[in-house]
């Protein structure tokens, strides 16, 4: 969001003041005289809608929230995110015009994997989790936006192709997007005979007099209840303040990037100062077998354990699903009592529903029973896991090996997704795609973490970690060695591998992919002492050693 004076604009969230580059400015004319502004009919905001009205004073703007008086717009906003919502996109040649828009497809750079810094060994974590650039979803708070109506009248092709590659991130996926060329006058020509949508994003060329010119006429025709998001090219501060005295909600100026128009559309309706959501944690197997809930279930618990948060485990594998088995539970209710009646879930029910297994372990389990067939929706799935979202930091979704609408819809809208495989030719395949269909998906997000699991089985052939990663073009964030006796005695004892056996390998690997996914990773150093050190870089041979 366009980071200025919180006066002028409730919904914009507190940024930290410009720095000294963003302060060095030409300078810039004294405000005009409140008399003046009536030449151009300015109107006055109502309830933050683009509504015509009386003239009024502008009110002096406090120099906080990156709002600088004497200089131009900071345009410092924030980072990215994804997922292709329901878009209609239409463009045309000429302005005024609304011609049909080809959506573009994903980019190669977009659908490509970015790999870890290097291949697990000994059943190590294979360090961090690729490095993102700065301003990756990671970081962006942008929150899903609901079922509303988005039009777009833009003045540039750069401009309309940003709003199409905005219009697929997967927090728009409730939303209905059309992009038009033409800028304002296409868009007070278009509404003089249509009813104005939920948001209007209007792009203007012109300076100051013909923008507020435009936008007037704009103000004629436009309903009440509509909000407008303003982009232009002129990056000065008076310019915004009179903007927002004629209601306008947000204005961007270009160049802008996705992200940034994302966080913008995001603030316009979710409150910023709401309490955080909780992070969704998808594990998926390539295959069935791979393991992937024995990852999801020792994951979970390590964060529980070792981050101290809470986190709810949800097993969605109705039929056959295992987190009560290997947590010795057997609840009466579970996950499958809110996905067959979503519209009853609330905070209340989710208590009673989930069955705790420590101070912040919980879990809503699977009834694993086959007296009946579960056929689950995609709307179902997305309430109950909004309802996690709002109550837990951190919810470890267990999806089975399927693919089906619910089981696309849970991963595409995950903020972490983690693939389980095994060094085999049908996991790699199958590893391969689905990390294509999921960067694609999902071009803002972090790219999905993937996990080789039972690694070196004796007299088994195996696709080397590698020749693996080569081939996915993905490095193995982590390498979980064959440990048949330690899984095997966990899973029968109905224990995680750290209660069974607190210094094996695999548990190093869980702690290291809870602080991934938690965003704590930490840079463990061994303690040595003096005489370790230099009898280390001593030969062997003056030890008397051969």
């Amino acid at each position: 969001m366009s980071n200025l004076a919180q006066d002028h604009n409730p919904l914009a969230p507190h940024a930290e003041p410009p720095n000294d580059d963003q302060r060095a400015a030409p300078d810039v004319p004294a405000q005009p005289d409140p008399a003046q502004t009536s030449d151009v009919g300015a109107h006055v905001a109502e309830g933050g809608n683009l509504l015509p009205g009386d003239p009024g004073v502008m009110p002096d703007a406090p120099a906080t929230a990156g709002y600088h008086p004497e200089g131009p717009i900071p345009n410092a906003l924030a980072e990215p995110m994804a997922y292709p919502g329901d878009v209609t996109a239409q463009q045309s040649v000429q302005p005024g015009q609304v011609d049909t828009y080809a959506e573009p497809g994903p980019s190669a750079a977009s659908a490509e994997a970015r790999p870890a810094d290097a291949v697990a060994e000994g059943g190590n974590m294979a360090g961090r989790v690729a490095a993102q650039d700065p301003g990756t979803a990671a970081e962006l708070g942008a929150r899903p936006l609901p079922r509303i109506n988005i039009q777009a009248f833009c003045d540039e092709q750069s401009t309309a192709d940003l709003i199409q590659q905005a219009s697929q991130d997967r927090r728009l996926s409730k939303t209905h997007v059309t992009v038009h060329m033409g800028g304002l006058k296409a868009a007070t020509q278009h509404y003089g005979n249509a009813p104005t949508p939920n948001l209007i994003i209007v792009e203007s060329l012109h300076q100051r007099d013909g923008l507020l010119m435009d936008l007037d006429e704009l103000a004629s025709v436009c309903d009440s209840g509509t909000k407008v998001l303003v982009v232009g090219h002129v990056n000065d501060v008076l310019l915004y303040r009179e903007l927002m005295m004629r209601g306008v909600s947000e204005y961007l100026v270009m160049p802008l990037t996705v992200p940034q128009l994302m966080e913008s559309l995001s603030t316009l309706y979710n409150d910023p100062n709401a309490a955080p959501l909780g992070t969704v944690i998808a594990f998926v197997g390539a295959k069935g077998g791979a393991g992937s809930s024995t990852i999801c279930h020792n994951t979970a618990w390590t964060i529980s354990q070792d981050v101290q948060s809470d986190v709810v485990i949800a097993d969605m594998d109705l039929p056959f699903g295992t987190a009560g088995l290997d947590f010795n539970q057997d609840p009466v209710q579970g996950i499958a009592d809110a996905l067959l009646s979503p519209d009853r879930v609330d905070e209340v029910l989710l208590d009673r529903l989930l069955s705790r297994c420590s101070d912040h372990l919980s879990l809503f389990a699977a009834p694993g029973t086959l007296d009946r067939s579960y056929d689950l929706s995609s709307d179902a799935c997305d309430t109950v896991v909004d309802v996690l979202r709002k109550n837990v930091p951190y919810i470890a979704v267990d999806v089975p090996h399927l693919w089906t609408e619910w089981a696309q819809q849970v991963l595409v809208q995950a903020d972490r997704v983690v693939i389980t495989a095994l060094p085999d030719l049908a996991n790699l395949r199958n590893t391969k795609n689905l990390l294509e269909k999921l960067n694609s998906a999902r071009p803002n997000d972090l790219p999905p973490i993937l996990v080789l699991n039972q690694v070196g089985v004796p007299k088994r052939p195996e696709i080397s970690a590698k020749d693996f990663a080569s081939a996915v073009n993905t490095e193995p964030a982590a390498i979980i060695e064959f440990d048949c006796q330690l899984f095997g005695l966990a899973t029968n004892n109905g224990q995680m591998i750290e209660e069974v056996s607190a210094k094996s390998k695999p548990v190093e690997v869980f702690r290291q992919l809870a602080r991934v996914l938690t965003d704590r990773e930490d840079v463990k150093t061994e303690s040595r002492s003096i005489l370790a050190s230099l009898l280390g870089k001593l030969p062997l041979k003056q030890l008397g050693k051969k």
